[in-house]
Order: structure tokens, then sequence, then C-alpha cells
């Protein structure tokens, strides 16, 4: 259960990041979808050990 809890630390540390880029007044796009595929990533990950 360990790795999930990392993996769920990770998704939120994103999130945070994601907000954090969204605050500038001109956000980088390219970063925000960048991190956001990422997010994906990592949440499909979750998923899939919750489910095992």
């Amino acid at each position: 259960m360990g790795q999930v809890e990392d993996l769920s630390r990770k998704h939120h540390s994103l999130e945070e990041a994601i907000e954090e880029e969204n605050a500038h007044p001109f956000p980088d796009q390219g970063k925000i979808g960048q991190l956001k595929r990422e997010k994906l990533r990592i949440k499909d990950i979750m998923e899939h050990h919750v489910s095992s």
C-alpha cells in the first residue's frame, strides 16, 4: 500500500504545481499540459494498483 500512498502524494503535488502555474499572469500552457498528463498517468497507475 506504500506505493499507492507515494503516488497519491505525487498526484497531489502535481495538482499544486498546476494551480501555482495557473496563478501566474501568463501561465505556460505547455507546462500545464505536461503536468496534467503526468497527473493522469499517475492516477491510472493508482487505479491499477487499487484494482489489483
